[in-house]
């Protein structure tokens, strides 16, 4: 848990996997004050937008109920009908703003971070219902962090009415006696005038608000060293598994390649330490490497060689060369042809002549 961990351990910048593990689990940065400046700008854009036709629509309604109250149905199933007309047009006129506000509510928390679906953040904790957790938190970083921005938009907020007000005061204290088709244009621009004042206060607070946020969210998951080099051995594999798998693919490979020894037409060798054998057969651009190796790999390739009657000439030169510069399954480089060539020819006329003999 969170209140548990260690900060002195945990020193090292997270890693994007670490980042989306947290996004996974429903730990995401969330920022109330973005949240709020998005419901109360969509709010203020909706009064200045929508104030004026919408309460034409909700009065065409009501002055409507009102002068033809005497035709109001009493009985029971008409009474339910009309209650349903009036509702649906009150519900048509407030559809679009509250439809706004609804969109903006999302955009507040969509534009923090993507769309989360997590259990986690659901599931029973006893530190939720711990004594001791309860009291750290209330006197935790987060919680004198809120204090502090409480106290800061409540004295902002303060000056901010105070300084639109009282300008105003003795005009406001006029609109006491006055008729309220009056006060209703006077209120309404005063109140657009707060509510401006208050969604770029806001918008600084919430900037602000969300960067701390992200930073106390991105050091709650830096990592020990412990924690590093576990989720590396995860992503890169059990290093000793990966030398395991290693060694299995050499061994596998060395008994292919032995396989294939006794199909060489010849083995050069060094003599000890490195041996080459080549298969050339007529119609082949050039003789092929089936087979390398060094000190007792060589020593095997010799062994094999010999106990299936291929060949094995000594040249040590050609033998460390050919063993630098080809693979196996590749034809030898142009300019070993000639030397490869001769010693090919060499060995099959020894066979011709062993052949003649026999």
């Amino acid at each position: 848990m969170a209140e548990d961990r260690d900060e002195t351990e945990h020193t090292e910048d997270p890693t994007p996997r670490r980042l989306e593990e947290a996004i996974k689990r429903g730990d995401v940065v969330k920022s109330i004050e973005v949240s709020t400046w998005f419901m109360i700008a969509g709010g203020t854009m909706t009064l200045m937008v929508f104030a004026v036709p919408t309460a034409q629509s909700l009065q065409a309604t009501l002055r409507g109920v009102l002068a033809h109250s005497y035709q109001i149905p009493a009985d029971g199933p008409a009474l339910a009908n009309f209650a349903k007309l009036v509702a649906g047009q009150v519900v048509a006129a407030l559809a679009i703003p509250l439809l706004l506000l609804a969109l903006a509510a999302i955009a507040g928390t969509a534009i923090q971070h993507r769309l989360v679906l997590s259990t986690e953040a659901l599931m029973p904790q006893l530190s939720r219902i711990s004594p001791a957790a309860g009291f750290g938190r209330m006197f935790s970083k987060q919680a004198l962090v809120n204090f502090a921005k409480g106290l800061v938009k409540l004295v902002l907020f303060g000056a901010v009415i105070a300084a639109l007000l009282w300008p105003q005061r003795f005009r406001l204290g006029g609109l006491v006696g006055a008729d309220p088709a009056l006060i209703l244009p006077v209120t309404r621009t005063l109140a657009m005038q707060m509510l401006g004042t208050v969604v770029a206060i806001l918008a600084v607070v919430a900037a602000a608000d969300y960067l701390f946020q992200y930073r106390q969210w991105y050091d709650r998951q830096k990592m020990s060293f412990r924690e590093m080099k576990e989720e590396f051995r995860q992503a890169e594999g059990d290093p000793a598994i990966k030398a395991k798998i290693r060694q299995l693919r050499m061994a596998r490979a060395k008994k292919r390649m032995m396989s294939n020894v006794p199909k060489a037409s010849v083995v050069i060798t060094n003599p000890t330490h490195f041996a080459v054998a080549l298969q050339y057969e007529r119609g082949m651009n050039a003789p092929v490497c089936v087979a390398k190796g060094a000190d007792l790999i060589a020593r095997k390739i010799r062994e094999v060689a010999e106990a299936n009657d291929i060949p094995v000439v000594e040249n040590p030169p050609l033998a460390r060369a050919l063993h630098a510069t080809v693979e196996i399954d590749q034809e030898i480089p142009q300019e070993h042809y000639r030397a490869v060539a001769e010693i090919i020819g060499y060995v099959m006329k020894l066979r011709r002549t062993v052949s003649r003999a026999g």
